[in-house]
């Protein structure tokens, strides 16, 4: 009796990997008897470059996958800061990534940890603004699909 039950779960596990597709071969393809690692691939969001005239216009995160991250820009330094608070849908978020069109024409473009692991409460990208007037994009991936969460323009106060 306990072996039957044994051999139906062990038949279930078997079924639920091949349905996983956890039994296929990665990262390498066979020819004439020698492995040969495939190049690795990285994906990244479809986010439309500024020279290909696309435009996203802001938008907001669906309520149950909603995290808070804030944009400043600090003096006396200019210094850009987007910092990741977290929220309700922080398991889902899978990158974000900064870009920043600098009032000198320079383009700086960041993923949060350098797109190696998923955002946690705390994480920060530090950026080098200008004086002048910096326009910032925020975008963030969550259940793969991305969302242009912050588009600003960012000037220090003068006193």
């Amino acid at each position: 009796m306990k072996i039957a039950r044994i051999l139906i779960v062990l038949a279930g596990v078997v079924l639920c990997a091949l349905a996983a597709g956890c039994t296929s071969p990665t990262g390498v393809l066979m020819n004439s008897g020698t492995a040969t690692p495939s190049p690795a691939v990285t994906v990244s969001p479809d986010i439309p470059s500024p020279t290909s005239g696309a435009f996203l216009p802001v938008q907001t995160l669906p309520p149950e996958q909603y995290v808070d991250v804030q944009l400043t820009k600090e003096r006396p330094d200019y210094t850009i800061h987007l910092l990741y608070n977290g929220g309700k849908g922080e398991v889902s978020v899978q990158n974000i990534f900064l870009k920043a069109t600098l009032s000198d024409g320079q383009v700086i473009e960041q993923y949060m940890n350098d797109n190696q692991r998923q955002p946690r409460r705390g994480d920060e990208i530090i950026i080098k603004g200008t004086w002048g007037s910096d326009r910032v994009e925020v975008y963030i991936t969550s259940v793969g699909q991305t969302y242009k969460v912050i588009d600003k323009e960012l000037q220090v106060n003068r006193l």
